[in-house]
């Protein structure tokens, strides 16, 4: 076992299912502590103790500042320490075939979770970090992000403000030592998944494998680790390459 984050302390939200969940076990693999914070408390709660000491559930709902607030605070009480900041919570929102008959009505929970969530984590964590002089935040974007399209306007223009928002505070926080990168997953069985996964995979991807939560928490874990050292402000696609417009 090569325990590229021994003695790290993470959090990640969204982590009780899914690719967070996936991220959660790695991390814990990897010689990490992890606080995994979640809506869910029976899924969360059950992970947790499933994985022993080296993990603890925190009820979070990422939309409410004070509870990512007291997410970081809880983590650096519970384990004395905050090095990795995995801002993966997300949720897709309804869908509608045509913009046209997108009454929005979800607008502002989508915006809140995918965007203000990552934004207010990001900021929380970065606080800390930046005293400490060195850290790692990590966050979920989608390729949904990078490619224009239907269905989930709201979703898309969302994970586009990930990509921007992540770029635009790497360049600040850089001076402190404390690295911030992105994930676009892409064609990922989640929890949100509403398509046929392997139509799509056929005609949207180059690369014919099909994706799943493993390769999102390896990329997060190489974004987390020393690894990736030199790297900051980079948004990494895990799509197989599905961002390039798909297969001739």
């Amino acid at each position: 076992m090569s325990q590229l984050l021994a003695g790290q302390v993470a959090v990640i939200t969204g982590g009780a299912s899914g690719l967070g969940r996936a991220s959660v076990e790695l991390f814990i693999q990897e010689g990490a502590r992890v606080v995994i914070a979640d809506v869910n408390v029976e899924q969360g709660e059950e992970l947790a103790a499933s994985l022993g000491a080296a993990a603890v559930f925190r009820q979070t709902d990422v939309a409410d500042a004070a509870q990512v607030q007291a997410l970081v605070d809880f983590a650096v009480l519970h384990f004395g320490d905050l090095h990795i900041m995995f801002n993966n919570a997300g949720i897709s929102g309804a869908v509608h075939n045509s913009f046209l008959d997108d009454d929005l009505a979800d607008f502002h929970r989508v915006i809140d979770v995918n965007l203000y969530g990552v934004m207010v984590g990001s900021r929380c964590a970065g606080k800390y970090m930046a005293k400490m002089g060195r850290g790692s935040i990590i966050n979920t974007s989608s390729i949904a992000g990078i490619k224009p399209g239907l269905p989930l306007i709201t979703y898309r223009a969302a994970k586009a403000g990930v990509i921007h928002y992540t770029k635009s505070i790497a360049r600040e926080l850089g001076a402190y030592g404390v690295r911030a990168n992105c994930i676009a997953p892409g064609h990922i069985p989640a929890a949100q998944t509403f398509y046929d996964m392997q139509d799509m995979v056929r005609r949207m991807q180059p690369l014919r494998r099909q994706g799943a939560p493993k390769d999102v928490a390896n990329a997060a874990l190489y974004l987390a680790s020393e690894l990736s050292a030199q790297v900051t402000g980079l948004v990494l696609p895990v799509d197989g390459g599905s961002n390039l417009g798909g297969p001739l």
